[in-house]
């Protein structure tokens, strides 16, 4: 019996367009009527993945920052957390900058950028779909490292992202980030393909990005926390995921699902490989091995 889900959102939970559909919200409040804990676990900042949380009607936990922090919303705080430090992303920047790579910054309430391009259009696109309060906090700001220097010293900083078009120029950046000690740089070899929408016309946004967390972050060991806390077996979990941030809590849990989106890496670490995210995968999952 599993008791635990996690979740991941993006190309997982979420289908192309960041939307959840109807039948997909149902089969999980279905499971948390029954309860079975369903947490998200993403990248993305804590109101963001909150919103979203409130669509499934999942009210415990949730984890961000790919692991960097575990928030519990029923007491509104954070009760676990692996943040980088202010140094450590202005490192990060002076590097991006220095190169003309594109970056953005992850608070635990905003996503921090210069420009809406790549990861951050898309959630600018999302959040024209979202009533106000349910939006990704986006802020654009003239000068990246300025606005992070003088940020209050209290202020928490989840994750980076670096974003590219071009592989050649992307794997360089990569080569000198991988020389900063106590980070981690995912190791993304595949292009980040979205849709959004341009008026009338779906367009396609691709690109190459990493995502970089302090050292030893990654969403298996926020799980773990969760599992101590209320008393979970590991081979009790059920994590669904789709892309090489989600490799360790595919590996560790009872069963690893893993979408038909996935890249053949994942495949072969799951346990079981699910339709993709625009063919409820997820819904597919749960019905199998949960409700069934």
């Amino acid at each position: 019996m599993y008791k635990l889900i996690a979740i991941d959102l993006d190309g997982t939970l979420l289908n192309s367009f960041g939307e959840i559909t109807p039948k997909t919200k149902d089969v999980l409040n279905q499971v948390i009527e029954k309860g079975i804990k369903v947490v998200l676990a993403s990248g993305r900042p804590v109101s963001a993945i909150e919103n979203i949380a409130t669509e499934i009607g999942s009210k415990e936990y949730l984890i961000s920052g790919n692991g960097a922090l575990v928030y519990d919303m029923r007491e509104e705080k954070v009760i676990y957390d692996k943040f980088l430090t202010k140094e450590q992303v202005l490192g990060i920047v002076d590097i991006c900058e220095e190169n003309s790579i594109y970056c953005n910054v992850y608070t635990e309430t905003e996503v921090i950028a210069k420009s809406l391009n790549y990861n951050v259009l898309f959630y600018h696109k999302e959040n024209a779909k979202k009533p106000e309060g349910k939006r990704t906090n986006i802020n654009i700001v003239s000068n990246l490292r300025k606005y992070i220097e003088d940020l209050d010293e209290n202020e928490k900083f989840l994750k980076m992202t670096v974003c590219d078009p071009n592989r050649l120029i992307f794997n360089g950046i990569i080569r000198k980030l991988r020389n900063i000690n106590s980070i981690d740089v995912l190791d993304i070899s595949h292009m980040s393909r979205k849709t959004i929408k341009d008026g009338t016309d779906d367009v396609q946004i691709e690109y190459f990005y990493t995502e970089i967390t302090n050292k030893n972050v990654n969403k298996w060991s926020a799980i773990e926390y969760l599992l101590e806390k209320e008393n979970i077996k590991p081979e009790e979990v059920m994590a669904i995921g789709d892309n090489v941030n989600d490799k360790e809590m595919i590996e560790n849990a009872g069963l690893g699902v893993v979408m038909g989106n996935s890249s053949p890496q994942m495949k072969e670490l799951a346990d079981i490989v699910v339709s993709d995210n625009n063919s409820d995968g997820v819904v597919e999952a749960v019905e199998k091995f949960i409700l069934s």
